[in-house]
């Protein structure tokens, strides 16, 4: 098992919850759109909230900035969130419109509201785990879509709270955090999504 529990480590990593976040939208509200704006809404959200970290992240550690994708530093963490900031914002303004997908919208709102609050943490040297933080968002946002569009399906809920359960002790696991920094990655991550609740369900 303690071979195993880093594994989830990357496939949960934050910078793949953007991509599951929509992926699960899409499914459950596929009647409303046409394959062809499926695949460019994915194409989007694979560019911004993947592709460009990515390539910023190869850059970062080139200049020495950054030693690993995990960011285990606070202070190697402060550029990367900034340009995760800017990211959501133009996600928020010009992609995914409160018009058109509104849940979507308003889940990545919150995970921008959550970041800010990550990155003001990381300005004031305190660490709060990026995983929990991303994996939480999700988990809420998916009861959320369950509970608003009255799917009666408690599996995908039940298994989000799980892998949120399973994240946490991935990374005490490999010591990357304290429980002092699962938890408040928790609340960062669940407090915004939460709010932001009752603006849609």
């Amino acid at each position: 098992m303690k071979k195993i529990l880093p594994l989830f480590s990357y496939i949960l990593h934050p910078i793949f919850i953007s991509i599951y976040a929509t992926l699960f939208y899409l499914f459950c509200k596929k009647d409303l759109f046409s394959n062809q704006e499926k695949y460019f809404v994915l194409f989007q959200i694979l560019i911004i909230t993947i592709a460009v970290p990515i390539l910023f992240f190869l850059l970062l550690r080139s200049t020495g900035h950054v030693k690993s994708i995990m960011l285990p530093e606070t202070a190697e963490r402060r550029i990367p969130l900034v340009l995760q900031c800017f990211l959501y914002i133009l996600l928020v303004k010009r992609s995914i419109v409160i018009l058109r997908y509104p849940e979507l919208h308003f889940f990545f709102l919150g995970a921008l509201f959550s970041t800010i609050i990550a990155l003001i943490c990381s300005l004031f040297k305190i660490k709060a785990s990026l995983h929990m933080l991303a994996v939480s968002s999700l988990t809420i946002f998916v009861i959320g879509l369950n509970i608003h569009l009255q799917m009666q399906n408690p599996y995908w809920s039940a298994f989000l709270v799980l892998m949120t359960g399973i994240t946490a002790s991935s990374r005490l696991e490999m010591r990357a955090h304290t429980p002092k920094e699962i938890f408040l990655g928790l609340i960062i991550g669940v407090m915004p999504q939460v709010l932001f609740l009752f603006l849609w369900l």
